[in-house]
């Protein structure tokens, strides 16, 4: 099931829509507030519960939320440093039947932070800062409501004390600052509240586990995709590319090499010279990792995009690229796999201006057509079907070469069916799968070895 990511104007435009269609603000709010506090029930389990209310809509849930827990006969404080300025906020207040005070001691066993949604653009400063500092420092197991309280949903920024949440309550749908750092990894569990959106023109979403198909019966290797990766100035980086993508599908994974690799598998096949890019039967290329940024490089790279097909471009290439260099390339059929350094030059050679790493791989896109995989903690994929956000990748993969693996991935399932933003989406989560079955502390060449096992995961 798809689950959409908004932005801010989206929201919005879906709440409006639900709206005007008859449904009151009010009627939202209770069916939002409600929801989040079956979660709050759970974590509480019959204990003491502190919810802070802000000035707006945000505080106007958690006065539900509050209401919500008196009426089950939960002990409830609610703390609110201003009184609502909203009109279906002093609505949720007045249907509160408990105390409000300004100020107070954190001692609930659970603190509910509803002090403001997902609109906000300034800094949390004050009253307000002050209260997220004590909920920082506080022993309590800590819920937001939609989005932390200091957190801009767009963009991820933290705008004033952060403390780390256990839980995170994402009302109505998901906003991108659940699934974008810096601050994704202070949310704790995510959880959404469905409060009845339609969602159905949304083109951002939450990336599922894939499912992937076994061989057909009739199966041969070049059926299952022929997959050639183009080795350069460094031996390493290929050769692990090309053992992560012997275990990711392919049929045939063919190394082009200069190089001896008296290191490589017996059933990697090594080729010197890139003939082999002549063969027909070939289904997709893999170009970039110890490619070099010498002539020969620029060479090997122009040789691979002079072809036409389905071909992933990393490392090295990606500092090769520029305009005058893919107007020889069919870019509907490229998926780029750039890390934030990489997606920096990218943007600066084709005159991409944008600060966020969502907002450059979504200019990137639609400057070039390429298809972006923009990895690292928060991978963001964006091609012709949207935007795909993936949960929070393992900290285990902050090693040198887990790229190269994640290269290797991508491109044998690109052979294996030429579709480059499904590639780029299965790549990603068989990376992480793989992660995570190879245990902590693994090296690059363990990933790779583990990625045979997460493919049983998919299938």
């Amino acid at each position: 099931m798809s689950e959409p990511v908004l932005t801010v104007a989206a929201m919005r435009a879906a709440e409006r829509a639900v709206m005007d269609a008859g449904t009151s603000e009010w009627a939202l709010m209770q069916r939002a507030g409600e929801g989040a506090a079956q979660w709050v029930m759970r974590a509480a389990a019959g204990r003491s519960v502190t919810v802070l209310c802000g000035p707006g809509n945000n505080g106007g849930d958690g006065y539900v939320i509050a209401e919500a827990l008196r009426r089950k006969g939960y002990a409830v404080d609610v703390v609110a440093p201003v009184e609502p300025k909203t009109e279906t906020a002093r609505t949720a207040r007045s249907a509160y039947a408990g105390p409000v005070s300004s100020e107070g001691p954190l001692d609930g066993a659970i603190v509910v932070d509803a002090l403001f949604g997902y609109g906000l653009s300034r800094r949390v400063e004050g009253d307000f800062a002050r209260l997220l500092e004590e909920v920082s420092s506080s022993a309590s197991y800590k819920i937001a409501i939609d989005v932390p309280s200091a957190v801009e949903s767009d963009t991820g920024a933290a705008l004033g004390p952060l403390p780390q949440y256990d839980l995170t309550l994402a009302l109505g749908a998901w906003k991108q600052a659940h699934v974008m750092m810096p601050t994704m990894v202070s949310m704790g569990e995510l959880k959404c509240v469905p409060i009845g959106l339609d969602l159905g023109s949304a083109t951002s979403f939450l990336s599922h586990p894939p499912r992937l198909q076994s061989p057909g019966a009739d199966a041969h290797k070049y059926r299952r995709g022929l997959l050639a990766i183009v080795a350069g100035a460094m031996p390493g980086a290929p050769l692990l590319a090309a053992v992560a993508a012997m275990r990711a599908g392919a049929g045939y994974v063919k190394l082009l090499s200069a190089h001896s690799h008296p290191d490589a598998p017996a059933d990697l096949v090594i080729e010197g010279g890139s003939a082999a890019l002549e063969d027909k039967r070939l289904s997709a290329v893999l170009v970039g990792p110890g490619l070099g940024r010498d002539d020969s490089a620029c060479e090997h790279l122009a040789s691979v995009l002079a072809r036409r097909q389905p071909a992933v471009l990393d490392a090295d290439a990606l500092h090769l690229l520029d305009a005058d260099v893919i107007q020889q390339a069919d870019v509907t059929a490229l998926c780029l796999t750039p890390h934030e350094g990489e997606l920096a030059a990218l943007c600066q050679a084709f005159d991409v201006t944008a600060h966020s790493k969502l907002d450059r791989a979504r200019g990137l896109h639609e400057q070039t057509g390429l298809t972006v995989l923009a990895k690292g903690p928060d991978t963001i994929l964006v091609g012709a079907k949207g935007t795909r956000f993936f949960p929070r990748a393992s900290s285990w993969l902050s090693i040198a070469g887990t790229g190269d693996v994640l290269a290797g991935i991508t491109a044998s399932r690109l052979a294996v069916h030429g579709d480059p933003m499904r590639a780029a989406e299965e790549g990603a989560w068989l990376h992480h799968e793989a992660a995570r079955i190879a245990s902590p502390a693994f090296s690059a060449s363990d990933l790779a070895q583990a990625v045979k096992p997460a493919m049983a995961s998919f299938l």
